[in-house]
Formats: C-alpha cells, sequence, structure tokens
C-alpha cells in the first residue's frame, strides 16, 4: 500500500519534526497533526518559543553550558567550589547531576565524546577549553587542591574520552577521577536515577 500523502505544508511540518533526535515517521505526523489542532494563539506561542530559545540561548564563556548570559547561574554562584570540575557530554547531564542537590564544585561541558567511526575528533569537542581552564586554574590554586571529575557516559566513547583528557591534564599534577560504575554501561546520565548518581559521584576512582 503506497504512503498516504498530504498537503505541502503538512508534509514540510513533519518533515521538520523528523529532524528531532528519536522522532520517528509516524510521531512526525502525531506531533504535526497536534500543532493543527492547537487554538491559533497557542500555535504562535509554541512557534515563538522555538524562536526565543534559539535567539537567546548561548554558551557559558567558563564552563560552556547553555546560559542566556556570559557566565551560567551555576558558575556565577559564589558558594561553589571551582576546585572541582565535573566534566560531562552534554547540558542535560548537568541538570541530570544537579537533581540530587548533593554536588557543589562546577561543570564543564564537552558537546559530544571522541568518536572515530562518526568521524568526531578531539578538536570538535570543548577538550581545549577544559585545559585551558585547568591550566588557569593552576595558576590561583595548588594543584593538590584540584579535582576533575570525567563524568562522560560509561560507554567505549565515553571511557576513550576520558582516558583521552586524563593523559592531557596528567602534567598538571591535578586529581582526575571517573564516575563510579553505579551508573550501567551503556546507559546515559540524563536518564539515570538520582541515587544511583550519588553514589556514582561518591564512589568515583581517581585516574592520576
Amino acid at each position: 500500500m503506497a504512503d498516504i500523502s498530504y498537503t505541502p505544508s503538512i508534509e514540510r511540518l513533519a518533515q521538520s519534526f523528523r529532524t528531532l533526535p528519536g522522532i520517528g515517521k509516524k510521531s512526525a505526523y502525531r506531533m504535526a497533526f497536534a500543532v493543527l489542532e492547537m487554538p491559533e494563539e497557542k500555535a504562535l506561542q509554541f512557534a515563538n518559543s522555538i524562536i526565543e530559545a534559539k535567539k537567546n540561548a548561548k554558551k557559558c564563556s567558563v564552563c560552556q553550558n547553555i546560559s542566556e548570559s556570559d557566565i551560567c547561574h551555576i558558575c556565577g554562584d559564589e558558594k561553589r567550589n571551582r576546585n572541582i570540575i565535573c566534566v560531562v557530554e552534554n547540558p542535560r547531564d548537568v541538570n541530570a547531576i544537579e537533581r540530587i542537590s548533593e554536588y557543589k564544585g562546577v561543570f564543564h561541558v564537552l558537546y559530544g565524546v571522541i568518536s572515530p567511526l562518526e568521524g568526531k575528533t578531539p578538536e570538535m569537542i570543548k577538550i581545549k577549553e577544559l585545559i585551558l581552564r585547568v591550566n588557569e586554574l593552576c595558576t590561583q590554586s595548588k594543584p593538590e587542591e584540584i579535582e576533575v571529575i570525567l563524568a562522560t557516559n560509561p560507554s567505549t566513547e565515553g571511557d576513550a574520552t576520558a582516558m583521552y583528557i586524563s593523559r592531557l591534564l596528567s602534567p598538571f599534577g591535578v586529581k582526575v577521577s571517573r564516575l563510579a560504575y553505579g551508573i550501567p554501561v551503556g546507559g546515559d546520565l540524563e536518564y539515570t536515577d538520582e541515587v544511583t548518581l550519588f553514589r556514582a559521584l561518591e564512589g568515583r576512582a581517581t585516574l592520576v
């Protein structure tokens, strides 16, 4: 049976939804028709929220996390321990760790991991920014007072990225640790419960 084709505008809308991660053909059409069924005012609010987020969202100049100002609210919090940096793959992982309300350090967002199969090299993620940040931190504090927690996901690429970063940080003499494997291999921080995340943070292992 041939696929049913809707009007060009509906097809374009559904195709736009299909470009989002995890959205298949059927889900895209459901979302498209859900938008069509909205009152016009609500549909305009929906469209404007996308435009506003795209316009206002930027990267924190310190940790690279999503922010609407030059420095995010975490880096701007004077109560945070700036000598402890938790390195994560994406901004969603920052929120996952923040949910447990136990971590008092700051973050660094890589925006991905090293993945030769996908053609993603170290230069394509925020590793250089991390090294520069640690280097500057070492001019303000003793290296032994500084810790970098590598919280990349427990996948082949995540582990390889963690080891690569640990080798780059080794000359600085700072403590480098890895989250304990309370997180299942192949799992994502974004979907990990608070108790597991807390235990992983508490049981992190030193790499350097």
